[in-house]
C-alpha cells in the first residue's frame, strides 16, 4: 500500500462541528502528531456551550501533549449551521487567512449530519495550500463509506485515544453509542483494511506530488 508521509509537518488546523468531533475522527492522527518538534495547531470549532468548549480544550491539551495549541471556539447554533452559513464561512476563512497551513484536518464531504458538512464543504475552499483530511464520525445515520488514507494505530494507541474521549468528554457518556466497543470496533474495521491491529480512516480528495 503506498504511503502518504507527513513528514515536515508543522502548522495544523482541527476543523470541527462540535466538541469531541475532532478528537472522535482524528483523536490517533493527535496523538501521533503530538510527537513532532516545534507542532503548531489551530483547533477551531463552530458550535457549542462554555462547558462544552472547556471539554474540548482539555482534551486538545491531552490529545496535543507538548504541542502549542490555539483556540478559536465559536457558538453558532448547533443543528443549524447551514442556515448560518455566511458566519461559518467567515469563520473558517479567517482561520485560513492567519497563515500558511501544512494539515488541515476536517468533517467528510459525505457525513449524513448537516454541520459537518457544512465545515466540510468550507476546508476545501479557504485552504488552497495544505493537505485536507477529512475523518469519519460514527453515528445513528449508518453512513460510514469507504476511505483511500489509512493510519495504522497500536493496540496501546487506540485504547489511549478511548481512554481520553471518556476522561474529556464526560457530558457524553450517557449517549448509547459512547463506548469503547463503537470506537475500537471501527479502528479494528479500518485496520483490517490496512493490515494493521487498529487505524483509522480518511478521505483525501485532493494531493500534490512532489518529487
Amino acid at each position: 500500500m503506498p504511503a502518504l508521509q507527513l513528514t515536515g509537518v508543522r502548522d495544523v488546523v482541527l476543523l470541527g462541528a462540535h466538541p469531541d468531533d475532532i478528537e472522535i475522527g482524528a483523536g490517533g492522527l493527535l496523538l501521533a502528531l503530538a510527537a513532532t518538534t516545534g507542532l503548531r495547531v489551530h483547533y477551531v470549532l463552530l458550535t457549542g456551550t462554555p462547558h462544552r468548549h472547556a471539554e474540548a480544550r482539555a482534551a486538545a491539551t491531552a490529545f496535543l501533549t507538548g504541542a502549542e495549541v490555539t483556540f478559536t471556539l465559536h457558538d453558532l447554533p448547533d443543528g443549524r449551521l447551514p442556515a448560518h452559513w455566511a458566519e461559518a464561512k467567515a469563520a473558517v476563512e479567517a482561520v485560513a487567512r492567519s497563515g500558511p497551513v501544512d494539515l488541515v484536518v476536517a468533517p467528510d464531504p459525505g457525513d449524513a449530519h448537516q454541520d459537518h458538512r457544512t465545515v466540510a464543504a468550507l476546508a476545501p475552499t479557504a485552504f488552497r495550500s495544505g493537505t485536507v483530511l477529512h475523518y469519519e464520525i460514527p453515528k445513528w445515520d449508518g453512513d460510514l463509506g469507504r476511505r483511500n488514507v489509512y493510519l495504522p494505530l497500536t493496540g496501546d494507541q487506540a485504547r489511549r485515544k478511548v481512554e481520553l474521549l471518556h476522561r474529556h468528554f464526560p457530558s457524553q457518556s450517557g449517549r448509547d453509542w459512547w463506548d469503547d466497543e463503537v470506537f475500537l470496533g471501527l479502528a479494528r474495521l479500518r485496520g483490517v483494511e490496512c493490515r494493521s491491529r487498529y487505524a483509522e480512516a480518511y478521505r483525501c480528495e485532493k494531493a500534490v506530488v512532489r518529487i
